[in-house]
């Protein structure tokens, strides 16, 4: 009986590891995969912004009429992004819960970028993830 009890306990203790450790860690490597998908996604966005940035030698008007479309990845569900008339770029992915937000500056002509993301966690290192 004791033996029994014993290893009921063994199997709800390894069930509870997996749940508690091994699931959310896969979940957020997947979420880290699909933050850097996410970030390059925008990258045709961000040269065309900076190629008009550069032209004009600022940001207004610098994304206006640039459209990227959606892309629906089987594996990190859709991808979508929108860029403002000032260049900015906001990307999202609902399916893994992230965002991003890539804004860039003009100094000197040269256009650099800032990127920010949501959950920090999962993001690149460019986007402020570790």
């Amino acid at each position: 009986m004791r033996v029994g009890l014993l290893i009921v306990a063994g199997l709800a203790l390894i069930g509870f590891l997996v749940v508690a450790v091994v699931l959310p860690q896969m979940a957020g490597s997947e979420a880290k995969e699909a933050a850097q998908a996410l970030v390059a996604g925008a990258e045709p966005a961000q040269q065309q912004v900076s190629a008009a940035a550069q032209k004009n030698g600022n940001l207004g008007g610098a994304g206006k009429g640039i459209k990227l479309q959606a892309k629906s990845d089987p594996k990190y569900g859709d991808m979508k992004w929108l860029v403002s008339d000032d260049g900015a770029i906001r990307g999202w992915n609902e399916r893994n819960a992230l965002e991003v937000a890539l804004t860039p500056s003009v100094q000197a002509g040269k256009v650099s970028w800032n990127c920010k993301g949501y959950p920090v966690t999962a993001m690149p290192p460019q986007c402020g993830g570790r």
